[in-house]
C-alpha cells in the first residue's frame, strides 16, 4: 500500500520548502520520496489548471553537486509515473533550461542549490511560461499526492532506475540565443580569464566566448563542488582574481555561481564588481525604459538617470518577475537581483538582431553586456564604474545563525527597544526605514544598512551602501560584528 499526503505536510515533515527561489533543503532531507512527491506535486497542479496533459514532454537538467543526480531520477520517475514524458537536458545552465523549455511551450525542472553549501541541494520548477511564482508554490502546497509502495523505510526508491540520453538541444538552443543576437567577432582581440570552479556553466560559457572571438583562459576548475556566492564573494576568490589580473594580459574575468544563473564578472584589475551595478550597466546597453529590481539593490540605479521608471521589490525572483509582468505594457522591461542576474521581459532590438525575452535570471547577457559596453565606449573594464554615481555597496551574511531568530532580532531593532538604539548608536538616527523585505534603513548620512533573514539558508545578511567602497566594507563589517554578538 502507498501513502497519500499533502505537500504541505511534507514540508513540515520533511524541512524541505520553498525559499527565494525554488524548493531548498539539506541532501539529508531530499530523500527520493521527498523529491518525488514535490515533482508529483507540481505536475499535479499544471495538470489541475488546465496548462499540461498527460502524456506532454517534462524538461529535466541540474548542477555539478554530487546530489544532483540521484535527485534528477527520483524527478524523472515521478514524472513517467504521473503519465509524462520526462526529457534528460544534461547539466546545463538553469537559464538554459529555462529558455529551452519556454520555446518549447513545456514545464521543466531544474535541481541544484545554486550558491549555497553542497550539503544542501534545491528544485526550481517552472511552468511552461517560465518560474513558478509566490501564488504556484501556494498551489502546489495545497496539492494532495498518492505516493506508490516504492521506497524503503530511509525513502530511497528500490529501483531508481537511469535518466533518458540527454540529445543536447537544450544546450545548443541557448548558445544559438546569444551567437543570434552577437555579431560575429563581437569579442575579438580580447582576453578573458573564466573562472570555472564547479560551474554548471563553465564549459558552455567558455565555448561560447570563443565563438564571439574571444582568448580564453581557463582557470581553477574544481571537481568537487565550491560555493560560489556572487553577493557574497568568498576571500579566497577576491585572492584569486588580484592573482590572476596581475600580469595585466587580461581584458576581464568571468564566471557564474553554482548553476549559472548569477554572474561574476571582474575587471582588468581583479577586482569583481558587483552585481547590482553589473545589472544596471547591462540595462543601460540593453536600452531599457523600465528596470525591476529588489529593495537591496544599489540606489545608483535611480540616481543615474538613465531609465523612465525603477520599480523596487521584495528580494526574490518571484517578485521581480511578477513585477516585470506588470509592467509589461512598457517597451524595453528588464529586471536586476543584487545578484546580478538579469531578467527580460521584452524582446530587446538591437542593430537589426532581436534578444527574446528570458523571464529568468541569468548570468551570460550581463558578461556579454558589459563586454559589449566597454568596447563600445572605449574603455577598460574598470571605467564602466565611473559612469554611474558614486554608491558602493558591500554585503555578508552571518552564517548558522536560525532564520527564527535572524527574525526575532530584526523584529527587536524595528521596534525602538534599547537595544535598537544601541545598535544604532554609533550610525546615528535612521531617517527612513523600509520593511518591504527584513529591516532597510536610511541614515542621515545617506547610508543604507539592510537585515534580512536568507530565503534558502539559516544565515542572517547584511547589505549596506555608502559613497566610497571603504566605507561600505567596514560599515558591513561592524554591522556583522555587532549582529554576531546577537546570537
Amino acid at each position: 500500500m502507498g501513502e497519500t499526503i499533502r505537500i504541505a505536510d511534507l514540508m513540515d515533515r520533511s524541512g524541505v520548502g520553498f525559499g527565494t527561489s525554488g524548493a531548498r533543503g539539506l541532501v539529508s532531507a531530499m530523500n527520493d520520496r521527498v523529491c518525488y512527491a514535490y515533482t508529483l506535486g507540481f505536475l499535479r497542479y499544471l495538470e489541475a489548471r488546465g496548462e499540461i496533459v498527460r502524456g506532454a514532454r517534462f524538461a529535466l537538467a541540474g548542477d555539478l553537486r554530487a546530489s544532483t543526480p540521484g535527485i534528477l531520477r527520483a524527478c524523472s520517475m515521478a514524472a513517467r509515473d504521473a503519465g509524462f514524458h520526462p526529457v534528460n537536458a544534461g547539466a546545463i545552465p538553469t537559464p538554459a533550461l529555462t529558455a529551452w523549455a519556454i520555446d518549447a511551450g513545456i514545464p521543466s525542472a531544474m535541481v541544484t542549490g545554486s550558491h549555497i553549501p553542497d550539503d544542501r541541494n534545491g528544485i526550481k520548477f517552472n511552468r511552461p511560461a517560465g518560474e513558478i511564482l509566490k501564488d504556484d508554490e501556494a498551489g502546489i502546497r495545497r496539492q494532495l499526492v498518492e505516493l506508490p509502495d516504492i521506497f524503503d523505510s530511509a525513502g530511497s526508491l528500490r529501483e531508481s532506475g537511469e535518466l533518458p540520453p540527454n540529445d543536447g538541444a537544450a544546450r545548443a538552443f541557448y548558445l544559438e540565443r546569444y551567437l543570434r543576437f552577437f555579431p560575429a567577432g563581437s569579442l575579438t582581440g580580447m582576453r578573458i580569464g573564466v573562472y570555472e570552479h564547479s560551474s554548471v556553466a563553465r564549459d558552455l560559457l567558455v565555448d561560447l566566448l570563443e565563438r564571439l572571438g574571444a582568448e580564453v583562459v581557463r582557470l581553477a576548475r574544481s571537481e568537487t563542488f565550491i560555493p560560489v556566492d556572487t553577493e557574497a564573494v568568498r576571500p579566497e576568490d577576491i585572492a584569486y582574481a588580484r592573482e590572476w589580473a596581475a600580469d595585466g594580459r587580461l581584458f576581464a574575468l568571468c564566471s557564474t555561481d553554482g548553476d549559472g544563473d548569477r554572474p561574476l564578472v571582474g575587471n582588468e584589475r581583479g577586482e569583481w564588481i558587483r552585481g547590482d551595478v553589473a545589472g544596471i550597466l547591462a540595462a543601460k546597453w540593453l536600452g531599457a525604459d523600465t528596470v525591476v529590481t529588489p529593495v537591496s539593490s544599489n540606489t545608483a540605479v535611480e540616481k543615474c538617470g538613465w531609465f523612465d521608471r525603477v520599480i523596487r521589490t521584495r528580494i526574490g525572483s518571484p517578485y521581480v518577475i511578477a513585477a516585470m509582468q506588470a509592467a509589461a505594457d512598457r517597451a524595453r522591461v528588464v529586471g536586476y537581483e543584487a545578484n546580478g542576474g538579469f531578467l527580460i521581459q521584452s524582446p530587446i532590438e538591437r542593430d537589426d538582431r532581436t534578444l527574446a525575452p528570458l523571464p529568468t535570471r541569468d548570468a551570460v547577457i550581463v558578461i556579454l553586456a558589459l563586454l559589449r559596453l566597454a568596447r563600445e565606449r572605449a574603455l577598460p573594464l574598470s571605467g564602466l564604474s565611473a559612469l554611474l554615481p558614486a554608491r558602493y555597496t558591500a554585503s555578508d551574511r552571518l552564517k548558522e545563525f536560525p532564520t527564527a531568530m535572524a527574525k526575532a532580532r530584526i523584529d527587536e531593532l524595528a521596534s525602538g527597544s534599547e537595544s535598537a538604539r544601541s545598535f544604532f548608536a554609533e550610525f546615528g538616527s535612521p531617517v527612513s526605514i523600509d520593511e518591504t523585505d527584513g529591516l532597510r534603513m536610511t541614515f542621515g548620512t545617506d547610508e543604507i544598512i539592510h537585515l534580512r533573514p536568507s530565503g534558502n539558508a539559516p544565515e542572517l545578511r547584511c547589505y549596506v551602501e555608502a559613497t566610497t567602497p571603504d566605507r561600505a566594507e567596514s560599515l558591513n563589517r561592524r554591522c556583522l560584528e555587532i549582529l554576531a554578538g546577537w546570537r
